[in-house]
């Protein structure tokens, strides 16, 4: 629910500066590592716009996929969970790289 508060206070600081009406859509970016489960922020997005500029919103999620830099092998790999290990060489030392973002990419209003 904290999340989807935090992407109505990113809009509403949007409305300030730019004098939108309302909010026709709303495109966020959801990495596959950072916890957040799209239908559950569907649901909370819902409850938290209704009766606000962004109320009657589409929320549009854009799935980012999880990768990571293995320092035993060099390689860059898709990551499916944030400690995993690397799926090419099984080492350990794999630094994600991406998939950890939740990000408002682009607002449609009028």
């Amino acid at each position: 629910m904290s999340l989807a508060e935090g992407v109505l206070q990113l809009i509403e600081d949007a409305r300030r500066r730019q004098a939108f009406a309302r909010v026709l859509s709303v495109h966020l970016e959801v990495g596959a590592l950072a916890g957040v489960e799209p239908e559950a922020m569907r649901f909370c997005f819902d409850a938290v716009t209704r009766g606000t500029v962004a109320g009657g919103a589409r929320l549009e999620i854009l799935a980012v996929p999880g990768t990571g830099s293995c320092m035993g092998c060099g390689e860059t790999v898709e990551m499916k969970e944030l400690y995993g290990d690397c799926p090419r060489c099984g080492s350990a030392q794999v630094q994600v790289t991406g998939g950890t973002e939740l990000r408002v990419s682009e607002l449609e209003v009028e």
